[in-house]
This record gives structure tokens, C-alpha cells and sequence, in this order.
């Protein structure tokens, strides 16, 4: 059984003005994607800006939102890591505090092969029992999970069980499904390709866009699954300017701003992310307006 299908929030960490974890702020995003109709938490990953937190404010951030959930809806622990030893030691510790599942991003930097992919997922996988699912996002590390190595670790590997795909390549998500005899619990880790994954067998998609329209990136799976193909569909297209502005500038920037703009302040960004740039702010502000999302 998958950990979740539908649309999961990659759910922004909100900051204080001293850069330090918005606790208060994150509790009242919690409750708003529970009351929302967003199917899972994802903590900690890139719209998290988990690459300049450190592993205690990881945790904690982590331990936080698995609290406050309260079992409402699945939450996602982000414990990948391009230092194996490091991956292994955040997966068991978000394993001990309940987490109902692992999103590990291929190790970044390092450009491990095939082979070192391989052992990396399957040393992590060894020392926890939580589901885990592998991400690929090459753009981000240099580093792509072939639909061979995917494939084999989903089919040998117990509690490895699918991949979030965001290398926006079809042709690899497709074969990725084929060779797992559709088996695969696949997410789409791209809001523009939402309705394409599902096509394919996805179970949903874990979303930037659910920060902003999380009832409406809902209702894209959920009418999907209902056999609403085309209704799916529209809200998938109505979706494409909004979500291309979403990604104008180095996701989670243009989010982090898109939700000040709707008076969901969550503080400042992490250096070295800088601030959305004022014309992107314009574009932004008016595709969340004709998106029908209504600004502060």
C-alpha cells in the first residue's frame, strides 16, 4: 500500500527575521494543509530548504511537524543526504519519531554511479523499516537514478517502493513503470506534469503548488482517480502559468513570495537564495490572481 496518493505539500519552512525556525507558523501550515485537502506532508526537502539546515534543526523540524500532524495525514521525512553515513543516521531518527515514510534525493555532488546509487539506497534501507522513496532530480544533483537501478531496487528491496521523478523525461518515468510491471508507487515531482505521471500509473504528486492551491492540486489526483480525465485535465492546464511562475526563479523563492503575497507570511530565505526580484513579482501576483487566488 502506498504511503500516500494524492497531493503532497514539499511544505515550506517558515523563518523568523533572525533566520531561525518559525515553529508557531509552521504549526498553522500544518493545520491549513490538514484542513485543505492535502494528502501528505513532505518535511524537509528542497522547498524546505533543507540544504542550510543543520542536522539538529533538521531533526527537530521534522520531530515538530510529526507531532503536530497528529496522524491526520501521512508525513514525509526529506533524510536524503550525499553523505551515506549521515542519510542512514537522519532516516533512523525520523523513523524513531514516526515518520510513515523517507524521501531520499540521489546523494548530490558526489556523481555516484549506478552501482554506488545502488549500495547508498540499500545501506539506508537496511537500518530502518519506514517506507522509502527514492528521489531523482538531476538538475539539482548531478546525479540520475537510471530506470534499471530504479526498477531493481524497487523489486529487491523490501521497503524501497517507488521514486518521486523529477527529471521530467517521460520517456524515463515510462520506463521506470514497464519495468516494474507498473508496481512502482511514482510521484511526480513536476506540477506540470501531474495528469502525464497519473497516466502512467502514478499514485500523485509531491508539490510545490499545494504551498499555494493545495485544495485544487488535490482535486487534479483526485478527479484523476474519480475518472474525471477531463477534468483532471483542465485544472491541470489552467495550472500551467501559475505553476511556471512558481519556478521563474530557483524554487522555493517565487513560493516563499507567492505565499507572503497571500498573506501567509513564512519570513525570509536562507542564503545564498535572495529575494524574488520585482518584475518576477509582478508575473507572479498576476497568474496567482487569474489562477483565482485572492492576495492580501
Amino acid at each position: 500500500m502506498a504511503v500516500f496518493t494524492g497531493a503532497g505539500v514539499a511544505i515550506v519552512t517558515p523563518f523568523n527575521e533572525d533566520e531561525s525556525i518559525n515553529y508557531d507558523k509552521l504549526d498553522e501550515l500544518i493545520d491549513y494543509h490538514c484542513e485543505n485537502g492535502t494528502d501528505s506532508i513532505i518535511i524537509c526537502g528542497t522547498t524546505g530548504e533543507s540544504a542550510t539546515m543543520t542536522e539538529e534543526e533538521h531533526m527537530d523540524c521534522v520531530k515538530f511537524a510529526i507531532d503536530r500532524v497528529k496522524g491526520r495525514i501521512p508525513v514525509i521525512a526529506g533524510t536524503g543526504s550525499n553523505c551515506t553515513r549521515t542519510a542512514v543516521e537522519m532516516s533512523r531518527e525520523a523513523s524513531e519519531h514516526g515518520a510513515d515514510g523517507l524521501l531520499l534525493v540521489t546523494p548530490y555532488y558526489n556523481k555516484a554511479t549506478q552501482a554506488g546509487l545502488a549500495a547508498h539506497y540499500k545501506a539506508v534501507a537496511k537500518e530502518v523499516k519506514v517506507p522509502i522513496i527514492m528521489y531523482s532530480v538531476a538538475s539539482r544533483t548531478g546525479c540520475n537514478i537510471e530506470p534499471a537501478t530504479a526498477a531493481a531496487l524497487i523489486k529487491d528491496v523490501e521497503n524501497i517502493v517507488g521514486v518521486k521523478e523529477a527529471s521530467g523525461n517521460i520517456s524515463q518515468v515510462a520506463k521506470i513503470m514497464s519495468l516494474t510491471d507498473g508496481k512502482a508507487d511514482l510521484y511526480s515531482g513536476n506540477d506540470d506534469q501531474i495528469v502525464p505521471l497519473l497516466s502512467l500509473g502514478a499514485k500523485g504528486v509531491i508539490s510545490v503548488l499545494s504551498n499555494v492551491a493545495p485544495r485544487e492540486t488535490h482535486d487534479i489526483c483526485e478527479k484523476f482517480f474519480a475518472g474525471d480525465i477531463a477534468g483532471s485535465t483542465a485544472l491541470q492546464l489552467k495550472a500551467i502559468p501559475l505553476i511556471e511562475q512558481l519556478f521563474c526563479e530557483v524554487n522555493p523563492i517565487p513560493v516563499k513570495k507567492a505565499m507572503k503575497l497571500m498573506g501567509m507570511d513564512c519570513g525570509p530565505l536562507r542564503m545564498p537564495l535572495t529575494e524574488l526580484t520585482p518584475e518576477h513579482e509582478d508575473s507572479l501576483a498576476h497568474a496567482m490572481k487569474e489562477f483565482g487566488i485572492k492576495l492580501a
